[in-house]
């Protein structure tokens, strides 16, 4: 009765399924369940910290993070370059920072290409990233495995509703690094690249898609995001009805504590189904690929040089984020 009444509250709650599907909370447990053939639909939520090996800045780290690196910019506050009405005043500080961060000038790194062995061996359902950064496809995964929740520099768009015209990357790019202010060739206003700003909706893909992918989830691998942006955060909490590993370094005990987390459980006598492996997320991800086998697999895919790195920039999209 107990099993039964906490069960119809986690479905009624949005809490997740009260299911044990792991016998003890452990990377070793989490690999022998993937292992199992029952974990057929793994879902990846990732952020900023995947691609931190790769030389790309997160944005809230003391010192190194993006946010602390903008003064150059002389910006009102540092969160403004990613402002939808700040931008279409003053679009110069937004463009010479993609100048800088722009795709192409970094690798994947083995968290990439362990979402991409993933999809290989037909466990990965989607990946749902927070990243603008593209190293996803450049890794191998099409757009179809991704939800780019917030955007994308694979296209753009003219900023005025009444003309909306759409751009590719090649045009984009040429703009970027001839230091040229994007405009509209319709209409002369600006052209942002399909990227959420504050202020912006996320794509409408990215809604549908969670209520069909974390229903059925077996397993949730969350790598480099701390979980603190709404909506992404809220899918670990109200969606998501399966097992969890927390690829991340945690170094404040109050982590959980505090509220960060979407709701996960890692250490209480209630704990039944989050696992939390504390490492950098490269590091994570190579300790489970050897419990799973793939070490040397995922070694050699990260080894390869990223020969069609262009071509794979230039693929259409599986669909426009806006």
């Amino acid at each position: 009765m107990l099993d039964f009444l906490r069960n119809l509250f986690s479905s009624t709650l949005g809490l997740g399924s009260a299911d044990k599907v792991l016998d003890e909370l452990t990377l070793d447990a989490v690999a022998r369940y993937i292992k199992s053939g029952k974990c057929k639909n793994i879902i990846c939520m990732v952020g900023a910290g995947i691609s931190t090996s790769a030389g790309i800045p997160d944005f809230r780290s003391p010192g190194t993070g993006l946010y602390a690196n903008l003064r150059k910019y002389d910006l009102p506050y540092p969160e403004a370059i990613f402002q939808i009405d700040y931008f279409k005043k003053h679009p110069e500080p937004f463009f010479a920072l993609a100048k800088e961060l722009y795709p192409g000038q970094f690798k994947p790194t083995i968290c990439h290409y362990f979402m991409k062995l993933l999809k290989d061996k037909g466990h990965l359902r989607r990946c749902y990233t927070q990243n603008i950064d593209t190293l996803e496809r450049v890794a191998g995964l099409e757009g179809e495995d991704l939800i780019e929740a917030h955007g994308t520099f694979y296209t753009s768009h003219c900023v005025s509703f009444c003309c909306r015209k759409e751009y590719n990357l090649d045009w984009m790019k040429d703009k970027i690094f001839s230091d040229d202010i994007p405009r509209c060739d319709k209409c002369n206003s600006l052209v942002k690249p399909d990227i959420v700003f504050f202020g912006e909706n996320l794509p409408v893909r990215f809604f549908t898609s969670m209520k069909m992918d974390f229903p059925c989830c077996d397993l949730l691998i969350v790598m480099g995001t701390s979980l603190q942006v709404q909506p992404f955060a809220g899918l670990v909490g109200r969606y998501c009805r399966s097992s969890f590993i927390f690829l991340k370094t945690i170094a404040d005990p109050l982590f959980g504590l505090l509220g960060f987390g979407g709701g996960m459980d890692f250490d209480s006598d209630k704990a039944y189904r989050d696992v939390a492996h504390i490492s950098t997320c490269d590091e994570g991800c190579l300790a489970l690929a050897e419990l799973l086998g793939w070490k040397v697999q995922l070694q050699r895919k990260q080894k390869k040089k990223v020969s069609a790195f262009l071509k794979c920039l230039c693929k259409p999209i599986y669909d426009s984020p806006v």
